[in-house]
Parts: C-alpha cells; structure tokens; sequence
C-alpha cells in the first residue's frame, strides 16, 4: 500500500481498536495543556481579528468558541488552532519539530461538536490526528524543518485525521482526506523571522484546512494515492527524499501522544534548555544577576536560527529571543506571560543583561537534534570566577515531563483569570474526567 492508504486505514479502523488507560490518560494531558494554550492566547493578536474577520461564519452553525459564541465548524476549527499557538504555550512533539495539539484538538473539537460526539470518541480522535500527524512529521524531518513551519504543514494531517474520523470515513475517504490535506499543507519558516502574526494562523489554517480536506473526501473528492512518496510527492518537495518504512512500522503499536513535551516557559520551545540550565546554575550557586559578566550559551543550530534575535522590538520577537528569555530569568526567577508586557520589553537592567549573552552552536548537541534539546550554559562573573552546566533536556520533555498537578497548575494560571474561579473548576474536572462525558458540549 501507499504511505496514504497506510495511514488511511489505521485511522479508519482505530473505531474498534482498544486503547488502554495510559494512552487515554495522555490523551486526555494533551487537551488540558491545549484548553490552557487556548485560553491563554485567545486574547492575543491575531485571535481578536480574526473574529472580526470570520463575522459572516459566526453567530451560527454547529460549533461553539471557548468564551461561548456559535461558529461554524472550520471558522471555530480556524480560531481555535490560531488562539491555542498564539501564546506560545502549545505542546510539543520534538522528534517532528512539531505542535499538534493546536490544529489537531482545534479541529477535533470543532467537528466533535457539530457531531455531538462523545468524550470518548473525541478523545480518540484526537490520539488518531496525533499518530497519524506526528509520523508523518518525524519522517518529514529536520530538511522539512529548515523552510517549513511544520505546524503548519504537519499539523493539517492531524487535523484531517481527526475530523475523518470522527466524521466516520471509510479506509478509502479517510485516505484521500489525508491526500488532499497534503497539498493544502502550507506554513513558511520566513513567516516568523520577522514581527508579524503569521505564526498562529499556520496553525490555524491546518484546522481548517485539515476539516475542509475530510469533508471534501466524505462527499466523494479524491487525491493522489502516491502524494508522500511519489517523484514529485511530499517527501521530495518538502524534504530530503526519505524512506518513510520504519516510522510506520510500529503503527497502532507505539503512540507518540504519550511522549509529548508541554511547555514550563511562556516562549519558544528552543528556548527551554538554555532556560532550565540558567536557572540551574543560579539556583546552585546563589548567583546575583548584577554580578554576571557573560551569560554563554552552546546548543545546536535551529535554536539559534529560530531563536537567536539579540534585540527583540516586541512580545512576538522576545518569545522568540534567547538572550531575551534568559536574561528574564536570571532576573524574575521564570518566564511566563508577563515576562512580554511592555514594561518588562523595556528594562533596561534586562536590556543590559541580554547584551552579555554570547551564543554558539555546538556541534555534538546539534548532531542531538532534534531527539534531543540540551544546551550548555556557562556564567562568568565579574570577579573572574565561572559556573558550567550542561541542560540534556528540558523540564515538560517526555524524560522530565510535567506531572498532571503541574498541567492542572498551568490551567489554572492561563484560564483562570478569563474564565472566573467557578466556571474553571468546572471546566477542570470536565476536562479530566473526559473519556466519560457523554459529549463535548461543556467546551
């Protein structure tokens, strides 16, 4: 069979398929950590104008947005994948550089509620779009990495996935959902390099455009059965050519959604490890930020590529900053969503503090990457004396991940505050009791 029909007839068998309690359980941390992206970046540009500009899709159909308004299932599916990546807080699978929760859950929910579908079945949906999405982006790899936005990109087959499932295609309709969600998928690296907000729309435009592609193929629409591996497919155009055999070997056997990252820090993922190790060695050694003289941070490149702007202009580019997020560290103890309000953008103690980070790549922890994300981080003081630490990994990394108090915690910081103490309490125990509600009206 074709990458397509692989993919195509797992997803559209996984309705009998048994799912153990672990895999349920990660499935259900990956929508908590999803529903607090979402909350938290729902007020963020460029959520509020998109609203503005989806008038015409809402106040009706059959999804509903988290603060309550009708939608239509792709403007929800649209503004939902945009909001949950707008803060920067989204879940991360490292090995395909990749955010799913925010198309793939984005789409899920849209569609699950015009299905009015259980929370079982959401639930599984949503491990569907992830297994299906995650192995297509591990495979596609870090070539895909160096243009593409994989979220963007990748994440329109964990989208597709998901409503092909929950819209209940058959092994072929689900096959060409997935070929036609192929050359929907779009998001270019160059998007962000700059200040702008394109970022977020990547990822929601792969809910849409993921929920459009299945849609398409319930009503007869087909693709390219040969679309990943052909001469001219996916894997040429948008990568190196890779054999795409061994990932989907373990298919149905091994689930990706169970070695999730979720983010501890409010920014860019390839920050964290030179986060985590700063703080490490300020926390070992009682180090007073004024006394540093050089903050020197080794890791491998596409953290320098994506995140090494040395004098970020606004909250989009400091999310994006590694001397930016590591100079906020040593000097307010973490870097969560007040680390990029205006004030702190214009410290100027944290100005002059980010202007003693040295960066550079170094080479055994790029050859790590992307399975791994360390960084060596070394402060030097002013008195001459030089602390050393190596970060092998990140805190929320599946080898140092979140506990499930932590996820509730992060919940709590990000919805909190939107949604008033009563209706988060609510929501929260909804949210973990998932697998037995019996729909996913409560969103």
């Amino acid at each position: 069979m074709y990458v397509s029909e692989t993919l195509g007839h797992f997803g559209a068998r996984f309705h009998c398929a048994p799912v153990t309690s672990d895999v349920m359980h990660h499935a259900k941390r990956a929508v908590v950590d999803w529903y607090a992206a979402l909350i938290a970046g729902y007020g963020m540009n460029p959520t509020p104008l998109l609203e503005k500009a989806m008038a015409e899709d809402l106040d009706r159909g059959a999804a509903r947005l988290a603060l309550g308004r009708q939608a239509s299932v792709k403007a929800a599916a649209l503004i939902h994948g945009t909001a949950s990546h707008a803060a920067e807080v989204d879940d991360i699978f490292k090995h395909a550089i990749y955010h799913p929760g925010a198309p793939t859950i984005s789409a899920a929910l849209a569609v699950a509620q015009q299905q009015q579908a259980s929370g079982e079945e959401f639930l599984r949906a949503v491990i569907v779009g992830y297994e299906v999405s995650t192995r297509i982006g591990q495979i596609l790899g870090r070539a895909h990495y160096q243009h593409w936005h994989n979220t963007g990109t990748v994440g329109t087959f964990g989208a597709a996935a998901a409503a092909a499932y929950l819209l209940r295609l058959d092994a072929a309709q689900f096959t060409h959902a997935l070929c036609t969600a192929a050359t929907f998928a779009a998001g270019l690296q160059q998007a962000f390099q700059m200040d702008s907000m394109s970022k977020p729309l990547h990822s929601g435009r792969a809910a849409e455009a993921g929920v459009a592609a299945a849609v398409m193929a319930q009503q007869g629409v087909t693709g390219s059965l040969d679309v990943f591996e052909g001469k001219m497919g996916m894997g040429v155009a948008m990568s190196n050519a890779p054999d795409w055999a061994p990932v989907l070997a373990d298919l149905g056997e091994v689930f990706n959604i169970c070695s999730m990252t979720f983010k501890n820090h409010t920014c860019c993922g390839h920050t964290f490890a030179p986060i985590d190790g700063a703080l490490a060695l300020q926390q070992a050694h009682g180090i007073d930020a004024a006394d540093i003289a050089e903050i020197r941070v080794s890791t491998y490149a596409p953290a320098l590529a994506v995140a090494g702007n040395p004098a970020p202009t606004t909250a989009a580019e400091a999310r994006f900053s590694i001397p930016y997020v590591v100079a906020t560290a040593l000097l307010f103890g973490s870097v969560r969503l007040a680390a990029f309000d205006a004030a702190r953008l214009a410290d100027p103690t944290l100005r002059a503090l980010m202007a003693r980070v040295v960066l550079e790549v170094e080479p055994v922890l790029d050859q790590q990457f992307p399975g791994q994300r360390a960084a060596a981080v070394a402060i030097t003081l002013h008195d001459g004396t030089q602390h050393r630490f190596l970060q092998p990994t990140r805190k929320g990394d599946p080898d140092l991940p979140l506990t499930d108090d932590d996820l509730q915690s992060k919940l709590e910081e990000f919805a909190g505050p939107v949604l008033g103490a009563d209706a988060l309490e609510r929501v929260a125990r909804q949210l973990w009791d998932l697998e037995r509600a019996e729909n996913v009206g409560f969103f």
